[in-house]
């Protein structure tokens, strides 16, 4: 067996590959970001799509061309080089097409808990198999590789291929999902305008790669904060790809709320149904009780403590994630990865009659005279094919109204202070108040 000492031209995707098929083994023993690899193997037939670029001190490993194709097919992670090459005649009729899912900061807590559940079925379904392309930055790219190590020890068999990566324009190749998670924290003594510019040039530049090179009919979940500002810019930035197919998270808001909606009715959490939230995904969110159900019964009919429906129930939910931060110490990344794969869920299955779900969706056309051109969270249902309508049968107060205009007035702020990044002229930060998302304290 030769050893051999190698220096490899780096890439933006970082791969390992076993050729088992060859009977040969290439056993990855240590990768850096200087690019220094030591490589034990047997020699092999060369391949036809590898291309390998190095300063060999005792062998030369086989090299063949490599095409200079802007849009070929990303390399493969590890083994999952091995099983998606099937034979037509070979496939599983039973099972679908493959999925091309994409997610940022995909070495963080939030994707930790994610992916594993993408990975199972749990999400698109038990026939359903995926491609995992995971984006991450340079400081986390040895993180990644970590995060595929552990996937391909999981033996998911719906788990086809996992590429990482550090270029949003190589990841996001033809992708049919992209989950945008990955974002600053606010840091002690930011202000909220300095933090709607530092992720919103993170979110312009997903956005043009996006609209560059993903699937035309891409489904987009921004997660990173403040999301629904987030994913306006990324919308902007993507002309290409239909306004309606970008969703900032409130999802986890929703489930919040069916929680203490719940306890203070003394049922278990399913018997709470028609539940919206309404706004930007802070504490100005609105939290509907008047529109939702307790055992197909309006709110207020079982619970007639209407002092607490509008003041302890609503800042419970509003400020349910710093009190968790205060708690445990650490942000909720569990929770959040269990919102995510719900909200694909509602999306990708038909709703149930006469209920709905929350999600932060574009404002133009809605029925409900929220101020156009924002992404804004509202009730939606789905027929199950990704796609929503916005829900007509809803009910305001004058309650509710005002809480609405106050988060429209601060997403409306909030726009005009990422307009650079929108293609809408000179910034200006007015915001109302310097108000915290959820989950900072």
């Amino acid at each position: 067996m030769a050893l051999i000492e190698s220096t490899c031209t780096p890439s933006s995707y970082t791969k390992i590959t076993h050729y088992h098929q060859y009977s040969s083994q290439l056993s990855y023993v240590s990768t850096r970001l200087s690019n220094h690899r030591r490589i034990n193997f047997r020699p092999f037939p060369p391949t036809q799509n590898a291309k390998i670029s190095c300063s060999v001190k005792e062998a030369q490993a086989p090299v063949a061309l490599q095409t200079q194709d802007p849009k070929k097919k990303p390399e493969c992670y590890g083994v999952f080089c091995l099983t998606y090459h099937l034979k037509a005649e070979d496939e599983t009729k039973s099972w679908k097409k493959l999925i091309n899912i994409a997610v940022s900061g995909a070495a963080g807590m939030i994707s930790n808990h994610l992916l594993f559940k993408l990975a199972s079925g749990e999400v698109f379904g038990p026939d359903q198999p995926v491609a995992l392309k995971l984006l991450g930055s340079e400081r986390s790219l040895q993180a990644l590789e970590g995060v595929a190590m552990e996937l391909e020890d999981s033996l998911y068999p719906l788990l086809r291929e996992v590429s990482i990566g550090i270029d949003p324009y190589e990841v996001f190749q033809d992708v049919e999902w992209a989950l945008l998670i990955g974002a600053k924290p606010r840091g002690p003594g930011m202000e909220r305008a300095g933090l709607l510019d530092i992720n919103g040039q993170i979110f312009a530049e997903q956005g043009k790669a996006l609209n560059a090179v993903a699937s035309r009919n891409v489904k987009v979940m921004v997660v990173g904060n403040p999301c629904n500002t987030n994913a306006l810019i990324c919308l902007k930035n993507a002309p290409n790809i239909p306004a309606k197919n970008f969703h900032a998270l409130t999802r986890l808001d929703e489930n919040r709320a069916k929680c203490q909606l719940a306890l203070k009715a003394g049922v278990f959490y399913d018997k709470v149904s028609n539940v919206t939230i309404w706004g930007n995904h802070s504490t100005t969110q609105v939290p509907d009780f008047l529109n939702a159900r307790i055992n197909g019964l309006p709110v207020k009919e079982v619970i007639k403590d209407t002092k607490w429906l509008e003041e302890e129930f609503t800042e419970k939910v509003q400020k349910r994630g710093g009190v968790l931060i205060q708690k445990w110490g650490r942000s909720s990344a569990a929770s959040t990865a269990v919102s995510v794969v719900d909200a694909i869920k509602s999306l990708v299955t038909p709703t149930p009659e006469g209920d709905w779900f929350s999600s932060g969706v574009y404002t133009n056309g809605n029925p409900y005279g929220i101020a156009e051109d924002i992404v804004f969270s509202m009730p939606c249902r789905s027929k199950g094919d990704g796609g929503y309508e916005l829900v007509n049968d809803v009910i305001f107060d004058d309650f509710l109204r005002s809480r609405i205009k106050k988060s429209e007035a601060e997403l409306l702020a909030e726009k005009r202070c990422v307009a650079h990044l929108t293609g809408e002229g000179i910034a200006v930060c007015d915001l109302p108040e310097d108000t915290m998302l959820p989950g900072e304290v």
